[in-house]
């Protein structure tokens, strides 16, 4: 019986935790495009201290999706461990770059469409060796977890850097620098998804009709939980507002989960119970989702599909015998050129974020 209820929790889990991608992946493309209307108008951007997206309806749609997919997010926590909910967030990563190609004038090329399936591969591969959390059955437990000297040192880190980002960093460099505030939504991440399963083992609790109202620790774990989604709802409006919503989202994945998967192997020991195997298994997941978002956006403005790859492949042949000596790259070079002159005329203020360009390659120096 224990083991057929361990599996009926597992497909409920991951039964939320994709529905939860699908909302908080549409989100993603309605704050956005919110936040588009309102600079088209005139209004103070969020990113420059405005609060005029709180008249925006789009704004509060994409506002109650996210919603929504938070709370999907937050039951498939209480059914299946952190490791296996949190890779699967790589599909809202899918789902706003299949979103924003029809929405945002973005389109998926040959590069978007393999790293889609490598990402649903990497998360599949992380499904499959997922690790076991330690058996937690009861808010006693889940205290005796939270002072637990590893994860103390651990939230202090995650809290003062947190800080440091907030009040010296970000003042400086947020506005030029697209990892600053999506470092604070990450590591403040880590402790508000140890503050949903904690909540969500106190449900549990209620429902099976234990007291959880006279216990301090569930009021901490819910005041915890508001301020941490707070702060990732300000900064991450912030980071949509300033740059390229197909940068946004794969560097916060990256960065989220990460947070994350060290936040669960310390405070739930989940690593411990693992085999070699596993261990491989759950990395090379994780690294194959990393290259599949990479795929997925660092390509973007290249127009690449199988029609161009053939017409390249062609004039190739024909460069070697000797007629039109056109590389692949010039003809690749010209398309990705035409076609990104055709998308800024047509979504003239979406330029303003063209500024990544010059963001990223500085990044690279």
């Amino acid at each position: 019986m224990g083991q057929d209820r361990g599996k009926y929790d597992f497909y409920i889990g991951l039964g939320l935790a994709i529905s939860s991608s699908i909302f908080i992946g549409g989100s993603f493309i309605l704050k956005k495009k919110g936040l588009l209307r309102l600079a088209r108008k005139g209004s103070m951007r969020a990113g420059q201290g405005g609060h005029a997206y709180l008249k925006e309806w789009l704004w509060w749609a994409g506002l109650l999706s996210m919603g929504a997919g938070e709370a999907a997010n937050f039951a498939a926590y209480a059914f299946a461990p952190a490791t296996l909910v949190t890779p699967l967030g790589a599909l809202s990563v899918l789902v706003s770059a299949v979103l924003s190609s029809y929405f945002l004038t973005e389109r998926l090329n040959l590069h978007g469409k393999l790293g889609c399936l490598l990402s649903i591969l990497g998360s599949t591969t992380m499904v499959i060796h997922a690790p076991q959390e330690e058996e937690i059955s009861s808010l006693e437990d889940m205290a005796k977890k939270l002072v637990d000297p590893g994860f103390f040192v651990f939230a202090t880190l995650v809290i003062i850097v947190a800080l440091i980002f907030i009040f010296v960093v970000g003042p400086r460099h947020g506005q030029t620098n697209i990892l600053v505030y999506i470092t604070i939504c990450s590591v403040i991440g880590a402790l508000s998804v140890s503050c949903v399963k904690g909540l969500g083992i106190a449900i549990k609790e209620a429902i099976a009709g234990k007291s959880v109202v006279r216990n301090p620790l569930a009021w901490i774990l819910l005041l915890g939980l508001i301020a941490c989604v707070s702060t990732q709802i300000n900064y991450l409006n912030k980071a949509l507002d300033i740059f390229n919503t197909s940068l946004v989202t794969p560097i916060y994945y990256v960065f989220f989960t990460t947070s994350v998967l060290t936040c669960s192997a310390i405070l739930f020991k989940e690593w411990g119970h693992m085999g070699t195997d596993d261990v491989i298994g759950t990395l090379s997941g994780f690294l194959t989702i990393i290259v599949g978002i990479f795929l997925l956006h660092a390509f973007k403005d290249v127009s690449v599909s199988l029609a161009t790859l053939a017409v390249s492949i062609r004039k190739d042949e024909r460069a070697a015998n000797g007629s039109a000596p056109h590389s692949t790259y010039e003809l690749l070079h010209n398309e990705s050129t035409d076609d990104i002159e055709d998308r800024e005329m047509g979504l003239p203020f979406d330029s303003v974020s063209r500024r990544n360009g010059a963001m990223t390659s500085s990044l690279d120096h």
